[in-house]
């Protein structure tokens, strides 16, 4: 499968197109839009996810109800648009225009964006360089998530550290229901306080905060991915799309990090026949479900690390790019903390490479093909 996505922050609409869905998938705008909603949540976010109440068209590609197996175009329509219908148009002149931009963020893509492509105005690079693009990504991800599902794997993401406090708490699969209910997506109700404090005194400071992520998939077969080259390493290939989303720092599987301060003989996972001699297991997981860049039948678990946003209110020291005199950082309406929603678009994207995996291993023209398939080698790994 193939994806693209295209839009600007503040232009008319984000679009995606997806090629190569199999046909005969269940899909409707209900299997897409809560997802948009969740990357919308959580405390901390600014006023723009007030103003868009993002839900998605189904442009192409389906039909009632079901993927037809021709590329199937999504659309979200940017409600703030008609705020920057001047200045976003395509037509020729009005230049300078409103809202041009030449104080450019420190962490963020202006300068280096303006250098490249020889910008003066530096909204022509962060408005595609936004996380708003992030929700075209969650569009398309939630469609792989569908189609996941449909082959009894699902996800979850939570968040496990922001703004200086861990939270605690065990995760379960049982415990999504809590993860749901919190605006932080913590399953730790003191540091929920605690992250709550810290983002208010953050937003009083005119500051942002980061924090950590975790994102967890079961039901994978054994076999996703391979060994034979580097580029075909899923590990590999999570780690680019987890890495090539906005604000995302540091990525890790497993136990990776811990895993380089201890001894071998306490990181990997000993192997142990299944119940009734069938099939294996393993009583610990520090490899994250992957092993030499293949899905090892346990949970896939990745934890991906998110700097502080890089608009902040109280600006940091930059340079203006038209006359080359100290300034002040640029202020676009922002958020003080988004983690709990990169926690969502991580859970869609990792969900696309988890989805483009099943398909290159299994193939089908149809989602019925796909499933036997599947099941099929499901079996075999039992009997091996």
């Amino acid at each position: 499968m193939r994806f693209l996505t295209a839009g600007e922050s503040h232009g008319p609409q984000l679009t995606a197109i997806i090629e190569g869905l199999p046909s005969q998938l269940p899909l409707t705008k209900a299997d897409i839009d809560p997802m948009l909603r969740k990357r919308q949540g959580g405390y901390g976010r600014g006023r723009r996810m007030v103003i868009e109440t993002d839900e998605v068209q189904l442009m192409s590609g389906v039909r009632a109800g079901r993927t037809t197996g021709a590329p199937v175009t999504l659309v979200i329509e940017n409600k703030d648009h008609r705020n920057w219908t001047e200045i976003m148009s395509p037509e020729v002149g009005n230049e300078p225009r409103k809202k041009a931009l030449t104080e450019a963020r420190p962490g963020h893509a202006d300068l280096t964006g303006g250098i490249k492509y020889r910008h003066k105005d530096l909204r022509d690079v962060l408005e595609r360089a936004s996380a708003r693009e992030t929700t075209a990504r969650v569009a398309v991800g939630a469609v792989a998530l569908k189609l996941l599902s449909e082959l009894g794997i699902e996800g979850v993401s939570y968040v496990t550290h922001l703004g200086g406090f861990d939270a605690g708490g065990d995760f379960g699969w049982d415990r999504l229901a809590e993860i749901e209910a919190s605006d932080l997506r913590v399953l730790d109700k003191t540091a929920e306080e605690q992250m709550r404090g810290r983002i208010d005194q953050a937003k009083k400071d005119g500051d942002t905060l980061g924090g950590i992520v975790e994102i967890r998939f079961r039901g994978l077969p054994p076999g996703l991915g391979s060994y034979v080259h580097w580029d075909r390493k899923l590990d590999g290939r999570i780690a680019a799309a987890v890495m090539g989303t906005q604000a995302i720092k540091g990525v890790e599987i497993g136990t990776g990090f811990a895993n380089a301060r201890v001894p071998g003989s306490k990181v990997h996972d000993a192997v142990y026949l299944g119940e009734g001699g069938h099939g294996y297991r393993r009583e610990t997981n520090g490899a994250g479900g992957l092993e030499a860049g293949m899905t090892n039948g346990e949970d896939l678990i990745v934890r991906a690390a998110m700097k502080p946003i890089a608009t902040l209110m109280k600006s940091l020291p930059t340079v203006d790019v038209v006359s080359h005199q100290p300034a002040d950082a640029a202020k676009e309406r922002s958020d003080t903390s988004a983690v709990p929603a990169a926690g969502i678009v991580l859970h869609a994207v990792i969900g696309w490479v988890l989805a483009d995996a099943v398909l290159e291993k299994f193939g089908g023209d149809t989602l019925p093909e796909l499933r036997e398939r599947l099941e099929a080698a499901r079996a075999y790994a039992q009997q091996y």
